[in-house]
């Protein structure tokens, strides 16, 4: 494994789009093994939501000195939680755990950590649920690479 392919694969496990759904495939490709992809990765993305609720919390104070600002906030974030609070109330952090765990588009630690940051979610609970779901996300990421790693090759790369 070369520094160069460590690094990028930290940076795409980090990035809101690619996590570790880009992260896995992209290091298994340029020669790393499937175990160690999968625990860079796993770990790389797994910062994500300490990451989020720090950028969020001191952006939200630094904000929220603006009328403005705490008017149009106040009336999303209630909006938000009056909409999804059934859902919330009846699957809470084992919801969260799950949502970010199924590997697909817009489910990953961002999402996650954004939504429950949100919705007001204890962060002692909310980081713990992100991160299982984060590791339950990458062993299914890597299954999927194993089991289909010549067609991930030929699906996503094909025109690079």
């Amino acid at each position: 494994m070369t520094t160069t392919t460590l690094l990028l694969t930290a940076l795409l496990a980090l990035a809101p789009i690619s996590e570790l759904r880009g992260a896995i495939p992209f290091a298994v490709l340029r020669g790393v093994s499937l175990p160690a992809a999968v625990l860079v990765s796993i770990g790389f993305n797994a910062l994500v939501p300490l990451v989020v609720f720090v950028f969020l919390s001191t952006l939200h104070k630094f904000l929220y000195r603006w009328d403005l600002y705490r008017g149009f906030f106040d009336r999303f974030v209630e909006k938000t939680r009056l909409k999804v609070h059934p859902k919330v109330e009846k699957y809470g952090y084992l919801g969260l755990l799950l949502f970010v765990a199924i590997p697909l588009p817009v489910t990953g630690a961002w999402t996650g950590a954004l939504g429950a940051w949100i919705l007001g979610m204890q962060k002692r609970k909310a980081i713990p649920a992100i991160m299982a779901g984060v590791c339950i996300a990458g062993i299914i990421v890597g299954i999927l690479v194993l089991a289909f790693g010549a067609g991930t090759r030929t699906i996503f790369f094909k025109q690079f």
